[in-house]
């Protein structure tokens, strides 16, 4: 077993907090356990999140910072026949027009229906279309595009970007003069569309742009039956819903958890990667001599400094 957990820590002052004061006793019994091997990521800005670049180490893939093929995979999930072509996601979304920065606000807060996201898509895919791309719908939060510029093009990670200034997060290399100007001409042609002044009218988001992640070719996927790449503390880490992240927590505790610690004692193979915006630790069942393994029941490190390390 190898559960994977994004979001399992963060920089912000209240989730660490929240953190701090979570009791977690199945991790507990993991980490008077387990052993502290690999660690990925340097720090809070590459485009890439820790837990995408730990994933796709074990996907067996390779690439850049910001060039891990991650919209071709999701297109395929999608049903869409991606080929040879090098791929990015489109994700129709709300920038945030504030009195000194554009911030982006989670795409799950648009509520997007596929009716909506369809008419979204068939309005903006002629401006692409008219450039040599080629466009293909996933799901009402997915769009995917085909492009040889594509190819290599570092792009930021949409979780780096939530509810942040989107300045620091915007392409600049060369590659992406086309997709800047496609950019501008979809926020002129969102803006002017009927089904926006709809959802402005009913209390809703308009969808005014779209982030491009997730670039490259694909790549094949080294498949394990036994991993687990759990996302409950997404979604409240990116609101900064910290009630609702400790919830997750206990949840994933008292589930995910609680499983892989009844596996480590009975010494059967578990593998455990915490990520947070830094850092994605890996720890893993090691054998330890009788002695070693009795002693660290009795001081086995806290849950909390590592965690807040990431």
């Amino acid at each position: 077993m190898h559960l994977m957990i994004p979001f399992a820590s963060v920089m912000s002052d209240s989730g660490l907090h929240t953190l701090r004061d979570l009791t977690l006793p199945n991790l507990s019994k993991l980490f008077a356990r387990l052993t502290p091997t690999q660690r990925t990521g340097t720090d809070e800005y590459t485009l890439n999140t820790p837990h995408e670049r730990a994933l796709a180490e074990a996907f067996g893939w390779s690439g850049d910072d910001g060039c891990l093929p991650w919209a071709a995979h999701a297109a395929a999930a999608d049903g869409v026949d991606t080929g040879t072509a090098a791929w990015g996601q489109l994700t129709p979304v709300h920038w945030h027009v504030g009195a000194d920065h554009v911030s982006l606000a989670d795409p799950h807060a648009l509520f997007l229906s596929a009716q909506a996201s369809h008419t979204l898509y068939e309005a903006v895919k002629p401006l692409f279309e008219s450039e040599g791309w080629s466009l293909a719908w996933g799901s009402p939060g997915r769009w995917f595009a085909a492009h040889d510029s594509l190819d290599n093009l570092p792009s930021a990670s949409l979780d780096r970007v939530v509810g942040r200034n989107i300045d620091l997060w915007m392409p600049t290399h060369p590659q992406a003069r086309l997709l800047r100007r496609l950019q501008n001409e979809v926020q002129m042609l969102l803006y002017q569309h009927p089904l926006n002044d709809e959802r402005v009218g009913l209390g809703a988001l308009p969808v005014n742009s779209f982030w491009l992640s997730g670039c490259g070719r694909a790549q094949a996927v080294n498949t394990d039956p036994e991993r687990i790449v759990d996302h409950r503390l997404r979604q409240p880490a990116l609101a900064g819903d910290w009630a609702g992240w400790a919830e997750a927590w206990r949840a994933l505790d008292a589930g995910p958890l609680a499983e892989a610690a009844e596996r480590a004692r009975q010494d059967q193979p578990v593998a455990l990667t915490l990520s947070g915006e830094r850092f994605a630790q890996r720890l893993e069942l090691q054998p330890q001599p009788l002695w070693t393994r009795v002693r660290r029941q009795f001081s086995a490190p806290a849950p909390y400094p590592l965690l807040a390390a990431l």
